[in-house]
């Protein structure tokens, strides 16, 4: 089948909210360079950074106008020269910034393949939370069975794929939620305990959760008061992985704070490791879908937007009220 000339793209021209910084154009169908992938998009996740690349906040800034969404599912619609590891035809997942749009251009270190059980829309969310979940859990804190797991956000995209991945390595889970609604959504994921942010004392509340012994592992996507409750509840030999700032503030640390108590805090920025260890992302992408496949990982998707409507999918995920994924449906 014949490729169009021309697609649809959401383009951020001007910097602010999502619902005004956003405009839907026409714009050409990229071409695949070497080593790049052309992807007929099916489904975007929206992310956070969305929300931040937007407004002029994110790390990374690209030079307006430019395409946001940063993970999709889809399908391989052409190969640049010397592309390999996927075919046209092939389902697969992606990561890069760009990809709002009915086709999107990606290095082949980016593509993933994705098996049929997978729908484009589970699919698309698939990438980025469970990667750094992982990353986070597995290679910046080595979590082992038995330990306690502290999940703040943990309704939230990235929150939730911590919780699940928690729970499949055998740890035991506090999730830190913003309502009773999440609180049941994080249970049963798993998690033994669910706290209420403002209701709950974090700090103490896990003290007594755990009779004193505190949380091994902490994953932290909001910064903030949620990482300074943290360094007050952390075990002896402690981990705390720094994901993000959800809360728009970025915490100072007292560094003799972390002699005093014998306990760590690493960074996990996961888009590092696609860009210098794709090898990495490639092994950890086979044991998520090995746990898919076993049923101890399953996507949580809160609604799903048609495309025409991708603003809105971002301006739900600022408000902190959704649960899991928001999807926007690229192709129908």
């Amino acid at each position: 089948m014949p490729l169009p000339d021309t697609m649809r793209a959401w383009r951020v021209t001007t910097l602010g909210e999502p619902a005004d910084a956003l405009s839907l154009d026409e714009v050409d169908v990229p071409s695949p360079g070497p080593g790049e992938v052309l992807v007929r998009v099916g489904a975007v996740a929206a992310n956070f950074p969305d929300v931040l690349l937007a407004r002029g906040q994110y790390q990374v800034r690209p030079e307006l106008p430019f395409v946001p969404g940063i993970e999709c599912s889809g399908t391989v619609a052409a190969l640049g020269e010397g592309a390999s590891g996927v075919a046209v035809g092939d389902r697969v997942v992606a990561a890069k910034i760009g990809v709002l749009a009915e086709y999107a251009v990606v290095p082949a270190a980016a593509v993933q393949k994705i098996p049929d059980a997978l729908t484009d829309v589970a699919a698309s969310g698939l990438t980025i939370a469970y990667q750094t979940a992982w990353f986070a859990l597995h290679r910046r804190a080595a979590i082992r069975p038995g330990e306690w797991l502290l999940v703040h956000a943990a309704a939230g995209g990235v929150g939730a794929a911590a919780v699940q991945l928690g729970v499949a390595a055998g740890a035991r889970v506090i999730g830190v939620v913003g309502s009773e609604a999440k609180a049941s959504v994080v249970l049963a994921a798993g998690a033994e305990h669910a706290l209420i942010r403002g209701v709950d004392d974090v700090a103490a509340s896990v003290k007594t959760v755990t009779g004193g012994h505190g949380a091994d592992v902490v994953f932290d996507p909001v910064g903030g008061d949620a990482f300074q409750a943290s360094t007050r509840c952390v075990a002896f030999e402690g981990r705390i992985v720094v994901i993000g700032f959800a809360s728009g503030e970025i915490p100072s640390l007292t560094v003799s704070h972390t002699l005093v108590k014998n306990y760590s805090v690493v960074g996990l920025y996961w888009g590092l490791y696609q860009e210098r260890f794709p090898e990495l992302v490639a092994e950890a992408h086979a044991e998520l879908m090995r746990l898919f496949e076993a049923g101890s990982i399953a996507p949580v998707v809160d609604h799903v937007v048609p495309f025409a409507d991708a603003p809105a999918a971002l301006t739900a995920l600022a408000s902190g009220t959704t649960v899991g994924r928001v999807v926007v449906e690229v192709a129908g």
